[in-house]
């Protein structure tokens, strides 16, 4: 594995779905490879692949044929918007706790063969709180949650972080608000979800800005591309420009911890404890 290139390796969840999380992985993903970041984009939704259908991209092969060793993870790979590289999932359904050894050898290699190519892996988890999502977000160096103006979305979300500190061990959470009227309605969110955590949880929660509710993601969504991309000079697009910058600021490991090493280790151990 590659040392002398620290690999940031982001979790976007949420608990709920409907939320918005794979929109907040592709924008941001576009707007960190903006800035000069090389950016690769896992869809790690390993039942219900949806990525390549947000873009519009056509795929021949995915996540499964490299866990099954008929391809390599750079086989699997589509080109996206701004020169980021995405692994599409399965649409067959298919758990981690179900890899045998030669899955988890396969992982090691395809990871290993990208260490030198990217500064950044975003991996776009699946909703809900199962073994699958749980074992990717614990594998990540930092776990941004995605939460809504929503009473489901509130408590969803803590349930992640609850299971994610209790089972995991994890105990710092990013949160960014998505789809809000305005910035002071984000602020709100996060201090609602915030005043439950730290009432009954031992975690920190770092708050990450919002997103606003925009007419031109849904546009967007409907022309199969990213807000960025279609419209670039949105309130949305701004916004995920704004998050860009910040998670640009967050501490790169220094150790292999957070390194892809640290990510597939982590993976497989997850996937062994399920």
């Amino acid at each position: 594995m590659n040392r002398l290139n620290p690999v940031q390796v982001v979790a976007v969840t949420g608990g709920k779905g409907g939320v918005g999380k794979s929109n907040v992985s592709v924008n941001l993903a576009i707007a960190l490879a903006e800035q000069g970041k090389r950016v690769v984009l896992l869809d790690a939704d390993l039942g219900l692949a949806n990525l390549d259908i947000l873009l519009g991209l056509s795929v021949n092969r995915n996540i499964s044929d490299v866990l099954n060793g008929d391809a390599r993870l750079s086989d699997v790979m589509v080109d996206g918007p701004a020169g980021i590289k995405i692994i599409p999932a399965s649409s067959g359904t298919q758990h981690m706790a179900n890899l045998g050894e030669l899955e988890h050898a396969g992982i090691i290699t395809a990871f290993s063969e990208l260490a030198d190519y990217m500064d950044v892996l975003i991996v776009d988890t699946a909703a809900g709180i199962s073994k699958t999502v749980t074992s990717f977000v614990r594998a990540t160096q930092e776990a941004l949650v995605v939460v809504t103006d929503e009473p489901t979305s509130i408590t969803d979300a803590y349930a992640l972080i609850k299971v994610l500190n209790r089972d995991c061990r994890m105990n710092r959470f990013r949160v960014v608000a998505n789809m809000v009227k305005t910035p002071k309605e984000g602020q709100l969110l996060f201090n609602k979800l915030a005043k439950v955590t730290d009432r009954f949880l031992d975690v920190t929660l770092h708050y990450c800005g919002s997103i606003p509710m925009d007419e031109s993601v849904r546009k967007a969504v409907q022309r199969q591309k990213a807000v960025l991309e279609a419209y670039p000079r949105s309130k949305a697009a701004v916004a995920y420009r704004t998050l860009a910058q910040r998670v640009a600021t967050w501490p790169l490991p220094s150790t292999p911890k957070g390194n892809l090493e640290f990510f597939v280790e982590r993976l497989i151990q997850g996937a062994g404890a399920a």
